[in-house]
């Protein structure tokens, strides 16, 4: 009888598994902030399905909302995959953040890529809306280092379960 946590997981599992804990692990970030703030966790995810659908998203009920939390797994996911083929692709990479340094690194660079990449192109492209360097602003970035980089890089550079 073999150990099935042991064998190598295909890329789909990895994605699949990577994608869905970094989608929940920012998920409880953004609600915690949105929290802490003193705004509707309904409006957080209505805002999100607002990015790709409009504004007409920020009224839509509990409906909009449930969109816009897939929307943000879809995110996750697209994240996800785009370090695992690097980390499939790149031996100097895998080297990186088989040490603990290195992955703490390649987290401090790609958890901050992920925020300035989305608040800054893809969100102002899609709603036409510049971006707000706040104070907020820079909490978002900090905290992706360790809410999405850390766990990407962590799950992403695991090969059996």
């Amino acid at each position: 009888m073999t150990n099935a946590a042991a064998e190598p997981a295909s890329f789909a599992e990895r994605l699949a598994r990577t994608g869905l804990t970094i989608g929940a692990i920012d998920a409880l970030w953004a609600v915690a902030l949105t929290l802490g703030y003193g705004r509707s966790v309904t409006a957080l995810w209505q805002g999100v399905a607002a990015v790709p659908f409009g504004a007409r998203m920020l009224d839509g009920g509990a409906t909009t909302a449930l969109l816009g939390l897939g929307v943000h797994f879809c995110v996750a996911l697209g994240w996800s995959l785009v370090f695992l083929v690097a980390h499939t692709q790149s031996a100097a990479l895998r080297r990186l953040v088989s040490r603990g340094g290195g992955m703490a690194l390649v987290a401090a660079l790609y958890g901050p890529f992920i925020w300035c990449v989305m608040s800054l192109v893809v969100v102002p492209a899609m709603t036409h809306n510049p971006p707000a360097l706040s104070t907020r602003w820079m909490i978002q970035l900090c905290g992706h280092i360790f809410f999405v980089g850390l766990p990407i890089v962590w799950m992403g550079r695991r090969t059996s379960w």
